[in-house]
């Protein structure tokens, strides 16, 4: 007579070994998938070429995005407000101004121009020295040059600092060259914008190619997928391997993107030192990070599953066998 811990020590082992069976299943069609993929060479490298091609563009693409907002970053921090005081403030006044400034916390730098450095520049670098020797008066106002935090150097926020900066009462009027960052964030707004447009339009691209390519398969296979069905088969465990077939195009199709992207990324960076040079600058062009070119792969396999997802559902079902 059985007992209860007999009884589930072999439900346990029962269990156990239907998991089993199931995953060395799924392994089995895996592989199987893999090897119809490589008995038909010229269709799935061509399949698999095209679809590299295809994810190398948006991936690319992303790659000069990446890098074009770490460049405007790095003009954003240097940007500065200019502070004009009134001609009646005396240098103890804008000193004081400038110490009270110094305590803000959006400001990171402040440098101040008395009116006499300002008169002294200007005869310098216009050329009317002389002419100017006959001024009673100097008509130039005192300068503060402010250079916001970083955190504090974007559009918006340095914006919001020099209207807070304009209310000082030594101060008569700020100037910030806002509309250079404003049309920079623009244009790498419009460049992302048009970098997601193309991707989506490379991607439906890829899920419409995988489906094609699955559906000749399926076409190839009518008559052993009739007979599959006339024996009991599900249409589960025969669209398996075609699902697969598609996962390793995703795969495949995955690492052709990554390997020409940092083709690409290599080359690029080769002229990109040249042109640095020229301007005594360094700047050294990134290429995608592990975590991206993962991100790439997965977004390869999940086209690929979809593609072959729709195509199966569609045409394995249409398929039934006949009596002849």
């Amino acid at each position: 007579m059985e007992t209860n811990h007999t009884r589930q020590s072999k439900s346990q082992l029962a269990w156990t070994g239907r998991v089993t069976a199931y995953f060395i299943r799924h392994l089995q069609q895996a592989i199987g998938s893999l090897g119809d993929l490589w008995r038909t060479p010229f269709t799935s490298v061509m399949t698999v070429l095209v679809l590299g091609i295809s994810l190398t563009l948006p991936a690319t693409l992303h790659l000069f995005v990446k890098n074009t907002q770490t460049v405007t970053e790095q003009w954003n921090s240097a940007s500065e407000i200019t502070l004009f005081l009134k001609l009646s403030t005396s240098d103890k006044s804008a000193q004081n101004f400038v110490q009270r400034v110094q305590l803000y916390p959006e400001v990171d730098n402040v440098v101040y121009i008395s009116a006499e450095q300002a008169l002294s520049e200007f005869k310098l670098i216009s050329g009317f020295g002389q002419a100017l020797e006959y001024l009673d008066n100097n008509p130039l106002p005192a300068t503060v040059l402010v250079t916001p935090m970083k955190r504090f150097s974007q559009v918006q926020a340095a914006r919001e600092l020099l209207v807070k900066l304009e209310k000082e009462r030594e101060v008569d009027q700020g100037k910030l060259d806002l509309e250079w960052l404003t049309r920079l964030e623009a244009m790498s707004e419009l460049i992302e914008d048009i970098v997601l447009g193309i991707a989506l339009l490379l991607c439906l691209s890829v899920v419409l190619i995988i489906g094609n390519t699955i559906r000749l398969a399926i076409l190839n296979q009518k008559d052993a997928i009739a007979v599959m069905k006339l024996v009991g088969a599900t249409d589960s465990f025969i669209q398996r391997p075609f699902l697969y077939a598609g996962i390793w195009y995703g795969v495949l199709g995955g690492l052709i993107a990554g390997i020409c992207v940092a083709i690409l990324a290599n080359y690029f960076s080769i002229a990109l030192v040249q042109l640095t040079d020229l301007y005594q600058s360094q700047f050294v062009l990134a290429g995608l990070s592990f975590a991206e070119f993962l991100f790439l792969q997965l977004i390869a396999i999940a086209l690929g599953l979809l593609g072959s997802f729709i195509s199966v559902r569609q045409h394995i079902r249409a398929i039934e066998p006949t009596a002849d």
